[in-house]
Formats: C-alpha cells, sequence, structure tokens
C-alpha cells in the first residue's frame, strides 16, 4: 500500500513537472523561470523546456572573468526569457544591451528583474546610465554597497541595476545598484554562515587601511585586522606593515553576525612568548630591556616582542629632580637592566625591578671579596710584612 502510494506522488510530482514545462511554450518576453542545464555545447547553455522547443542561453553569460563555466548539467538555472526564433526560446540571465527595449524594461521593472547598464557619466545628485537604448538615472546613495566611494571610478563601468521607477513609457526610469550589491552580500553572508566558525585560518585580500586596522575581503564580506592584532611587536604605523591588495591569510577571532563585524589576527598565529616566559625569566633573574610605556603606577619594560614586565613606582628611586618623581627621569624607548621579582603567566604578568648590568657587576666584584666583605688591594702587602 505504502509503495502504491510512493508511486502516486511520484506521478503527481512528474505531472506537475510536465505542465510547468508546458507552460514555458507561452512566456512573455522577460518572465522569469527556473529551470536545468541539460547540455553545453560551443557557445550555447541549452536548457531543460517542453515539447520540441529548446531553451538556449548564451555561454558568455556563465563564464567568469577567467573563462570558467559558473554552472554544470544538471544544476538549476534562474533565467528570463527573451524571444522566440524558429522554435529555438532565448533566454537570458540578465536583461541588458540589444535585449533592453522599453517593453523589457518594463516587465523588468514589474518583475524585478536585474538588468545590465554602462554608467556614462555623472550628473547632477547622480549617474547617468544607459540600458539597452534608454537612459535611466541612478542617486549617489544607491551607487555601491558602500558610500563615500570616489564617483569617478563608476563612470564607464557596467553594473547590474534593479529598476525602482518605470514612468512615461521608459522615458523616466530610476535604478539602484545598491540593491543589486546588498542582495549579492546577503547571499555570501548566508554561505559563510554555514562554513565559518572561531578559530578557523581564512585568506583574504587588504581593501582598505586605516590607522586602527585594516579592512579585509574575504569574497564579498569585509572582515576587521585591528592594528593590536597585526603581530606581538607594538605596530606604530600600520601601513608600513600592509598595503591594500596584499593577500594575507589570518585567523577568524570573533564572529558577530547581528553586528555584521568579523574580527581576524595575524597574531594569533604566531607562536606565544609566554609559553617559555617561566623558563626564560626565572625569580632574581637579571635581563635588559627597553621601556614601552610609562604610567602613573610604573614603567612597563619590553623583555622581548610580546613579553613586558613591570617595574612598579615604589621600586624606582627619585635622585631629588622633577619635584622627587622618579618616573619622570625616565623615557620611552630608554634601556633598563632590570631584576625579576615574581612570573605570573596565567595573568601574562612579570614583576620587574631596577638592577645593575652584569658589566656593572664585574666591576663590582672586583672590590668585593665572595663573602661581599670591601676588597683592600693592600691587604695582601700588610700581611707580608707581617
Amino acid at each position: 500500500m505504502e509503495q502504491n502510494n510512493a508511486g502516486g506522488a511520484e506521478n503527481d510530482f512528474a505531472a506537475a513537472f510536465e505542465n510547468s514545462l508546458a507552460k514555458m511554450d507561452k512566456l512573455k518576453p522577460g518572465q522569469a523561470i527556473e529551470t536545468a542545464v541539460v547540455a553545453i555545447s560551443g557557445d550555447s547553455v541549452f536548457l531543460e523546456l517542453s515539447g520540441k522547443s529548446e531553451g538556449v542561453l548564451d555561454k558568455a553569460e556563465v563564464t567568469d572573468a577567467d573563462g570558467k563555466l559558473t554552472v554544470s548539467v544538471g544544476e538549476s538555472l534562474k533565467v528570463f526569457f527573451l524571444r522566440s526564433d524558429r522554435g529555438e526560446m532565448r533566454f537570458t540571465t540578465r536583461i541588458g544591451g540589444n535585449n533592453a527595449a522599453p517593453s523589457m524594461l518594463e516587465n523588468a521593472y514589474q518583475n524585478k528583474i536585474p538588468v545590465e547598464g554602462t554608467v556614462e557619466k555623472e550628473i547632477k545628485g547622480g549617474f547617468e546610465v544607459k540600458i539597452g537604448d534608454s537612459r535611466a538615472f541612478c542617486p549617489f546613495s544607491q551607487m555601491g554597497a558602500r558610500r563615500g566611494e570616489d564617483a569617478a571610478t563608476y563612470i564607464g563601468k557596467k553594473l547590474m541595476f534593479r529598476i525602482q521607477e518605470f514612468k512615461e513609457k521608459g522615458r523616466n526610469i530610476l535604478v539602484s545598484n545598491r540593491v543589486i550589491e546588498e542582495e549579492a552580500r546577503a547571499e555570501v553572508v548566508e554561505e559563510l554562515k554555514a562554513r565559518l566558525q572561531e578559530g578557523d585560518v581564512v585568506s583574504g585580500t587588504i581593501k582598505s587601511i586605516q590607522d586602527f586596522g585594516a579592512f579585509v575581503d574575504l569574497g564579498g564580506v569585509e572582515a576587521l585586522l585591528p592594528i593590536s592584532e597585526l603581530s606581538r611587536n607594538r605596530v606604530e604605523d600600520i601601513r608600513a606593515v600592509l598595503s591594500v591588495g596584499q593577500e594575507v591569510e589570518a585567523e577568524l577571532i570573533k564572529i558577530d553576525w547581528k553586528s555584521s563585524r568579523l574580527t581576524l589576527s595575524l597574531k594569533s598565529r604566531l607562536a606565544d612568548p609566554w609559553a617559555e616566559a617561566r623558563a626564560k625569566y626565572p625569580k632574581d633573574s637579571k635581563h635588559s630591556g627597553s621601556i614601552v610605556r610609562i604610567a602613573d603606577f610604573g614603567a612597563f619594560v619590553e623583555l622581548e616582542p610580546g613579553v613586558d614586565g613591570l617595574v612598579h613606582v615604589s621600586e624606582l628611586r627619585g635622585d631629588g629632580k622633577f619635584g622627587g618623581n622618579p618616573l619622570a627621569s625616565l623615557k620611552v624607548g630608554q634601556t633598563m637592566n632590570v631584576l625579576v621579582l615574581d612570573v605570573d603567566v596565567s595573568r601574562r604578568r612579570i614583576s620587574l625591578k631596577p638592577a645593575t648590568s652584569v658589566e656593572e657587576d664585574a666591576t663590582t666584584n672586583k672590590y668585593l671579596g665572595g663573602d661581599g666583605e670591601t676588597y683592600n688591594p693592600f691587604a695582601a702587602l700588610l700581611s707580608k710584612k707581617k
């Protein structure tokens, strides 16, 4: 009984599919359909239709900038009917150029079909766009997904638009490129949501650089690479490290889809110097470092890139100058010899205090005995006289 029901369901589906294909014989120019690719030959992509008619799509429409096909046999495709020519039904994935008669554009407006246009020139308040033999207007606010782009970068480009208004039989057309860009981005975001996780290593291209970080294109979605996440070293000038167009591989350390914020890190992919900090900087060991920051409570000394220690103000001695403030005599970049007081790897903290250098210790030892008593250079002579 269940097998009969299953067979009946399959027959019903097949019948429904045949009916949908049969309706394709009465397609109107600009009408959108979902069909499947049945063959690819020469410059044509053949689409599944009913009866003896065959659907044909120009292969160039589904070929990327590198000449590679973006569809394969059996794949479904959304196309728009253009015309019937000697039993051959021509389709397109977009309306533009010779396929942009006023009636087609009106149909594109009614059915929200994307149209291809060329940005001719900048005019008051926006751009003049040519779509076939028709001219349309695109406001500055509707060009591109981001505002603030240089208007000159759009002139002469072929872009996709959505017709927002169609009046006076096509003599007054208002279009938007921004809507198309936002829809494309939304599709990319959905794909990335299903694929990306925090901790993933991703590749991208640097699109722009600001003082606080760089924006990296991950293939339709931008992520921020903060200046603090570039290196274990302190980076003062981000432009000395990165450049627009540079390819980077970084770890995705934070994802916030609600705010559309992705955060990357190059630093996280580098070895953590704190892993060996306890062994390299044991208590009572002496080291030389550079002062990298001065605060009210003390000075931070960099022992190595990524490892700083704090010399608390209570460990510093004033020399009577600067009102007795021991911090006033210190400068960023100054070398300081320090003694390790304590190491807390879990909190990434090292407590330090000023110390003499190894050279100073060696000089001092000339005048001190092994037990710390003052060395008297005349002691040997006195002992001989006795």
